[in-house]
């Protein structure tokens, strides 16, 4: 092995670093960086007389737009969209009727999944227990439900009327008109 002294200047040099610790990393970097600096595109030029001598191909025409027909809102006859739904009895006190008396139960406790909109939960599939078939469902969040008829599920208090191996029925409860109720049927299908 060679001693210190017995090594090139440069070397030398390379083994007692400056004093200056800035000075040292210039010196480090300004060699690392030497190599980069080479003018040779030989290569970038080969590469763009190829790009240019390739055959023109012609530009696709852009799908045509399909036009939606425009929905003019009757702003006096439905209920505002941005405003919260009210519950029936403050419509009561407003003077107006509550329609044909359908309403949903606001006192009853809300169940777990009736704080995922509909589109928002999916059908995973069904399971038995106790002779029973119960329903599992996906949530947003990824968890997994174990339901049943008779549990609610989204925004609309939508009730589990009846559950297959294809899909989960609800009946849900949504605002009509102001102060009235109708009931809607929706499903969740399973997926695969």
């Amino acid at each position: 092995m060679m001693t210190r002294n017995e090594l090139p200047c440069t070397c030398r040099k390379l083994a007692n670093p400056p004093n200056n610790p800035v000075l040292f990393l210039l010196l480090i970097s300004s060699s690392l960086l030497s190599g980069c600096g080479s003018n040779d595109i030989v290569d970038l030029k080969k590469y763009i007389e190829e790009v240019k001598a390739r055959p023109k191909s012609a530009i696709e025409k852009l799908p045509e737009i399909n036009m939606v027909d425009p929905f003019v809102f009757p702003v006096d006859t439905l209920r505002d969209p941005f405003k919260p739904l009210e519950e029936p009895e403050t419509y009561q006190g407003g003077g107006m009727t509550v329609g044909n008396g359908l309403k949903p139960d606001f006192t009853r406790r809300k169940e777990e999944l009736e704080a995922f909109p509909l589109d928002g939960l999916k059908m995973a599939g069904t399971i038995v227990m106790k002779s029973k078939l119960w329903g599992l469902v996906k949530a947003s969040d990824k968890t997994i439900h174990r339901v049943q008829v008779g549990n609610y599920m989204g925004k609309n208090f939508g009730e589990i009327i009846r559950i297959s191996t294809e899909k989960i029925e609800l009946l849900e409860i949504v605002p009509d008109k102001p102060g009235t109720w109708r009931e809607q049927q929706s499903y969740l299908a399973l997926t695969q």
